[in-house]
Formats: structure tokens, C-alpha cells, sequence
């Protein structure tokens, strides 16, 4: 992802989203850093000029999306849209991210079926 505003990008991803640090490279304000997304990473390097995606969307799942939505409205993240049971049984809440990114917080509830392995 190359961000409008490298430190915005790296002070929401990191600090207020609160993303473990994979790596970082280089250095000054256009530093790569690379976040941990437990089964992925997102790298934040350099600089565009416009948002790189605009209407690009992440989902990041949590164990607990009420207390995942207590802690960032905490740390100042925009909430678009509180945690919702949606009517395919996860727990989903919207947030919005620099650039026009918007992250899906998403939970699966114990008895969902993406949960649920028979014989296992």
C-alpha cells in the first residue's frame, strides 16, 4: 500500500489500530513498514500521490469484535458501523482507514460453521 500520508498511514495501522511490526526498511518519512496480520502482512511504503485503491477493503479477524470496538473507538479509529451479527451468522464491524481504505473487523462466533469441524 503506498499512503497519501505515510505517517497518518503508519500512526492508524500501528498505533491506533495496533498492528505488531513485521519489519521495516529503509528510512525518513516514506520508510517501509511491514504489519503483522497474524496469517498475512500488509506492507505501508512510500508515497502516492492519490489513494491507491480507493474503495478497497481488508477484513481482520478478531476474537472479540464488542471489545476489538471498545478499544478503538478508545484510540480515536472512526467507527462506520458498530459490531452486527450479520444474517450469515459473523460478527462484522466497518472502520474506516486512511486513503479510502475500509476494514471489515469481523468475529466468528463459536458456533458458526466455519468454527464448527465434525469428527474433529
Amino acid at each position: 500500500m503506498r499512503p497519501t500520508d505515510p505517517e497518518e498511514a503508519r500512526d492508524f495501522y500501528g498505533r491506533r489500530l495496533g498492528l505488531a511490526v513485521h519489519r521495516e526498511f529503509g528510512t525518513g518519512p516514506e520508510r517501509g513498514t511491514v504489519y503483522f496480520l497474524g496469517g498475512g502482512f500488509l506492507e505501508v511504503s512510500g508515497r502516492g500521490e492519490r489513494p491507491c485503491a480507493p474503495g478497497l477493503r481488508l477484513w481482520l479477524q478478531v476474537a472479540d469484535a464488542e471489545a476489538a470496538h471498545a478499544e478503538l473507538r478508545e484510540r480515536g479509529v472512526e467507527v462506520l458501523r458498530p459490531p452486527v451479527r450479520e444474517p450469515w451468522g459473523l460478527v462484522e464491524m466497518w472502520v474506516a482507514a486512511p486513503d479510502e481504505v475500509r476494514l471489515c473487523v469481523v468475529q466468528v462466533p463459536d458456533d458458526h460453521p466455519l468454527r464448527y469441524r465434525p469428527g474433529l
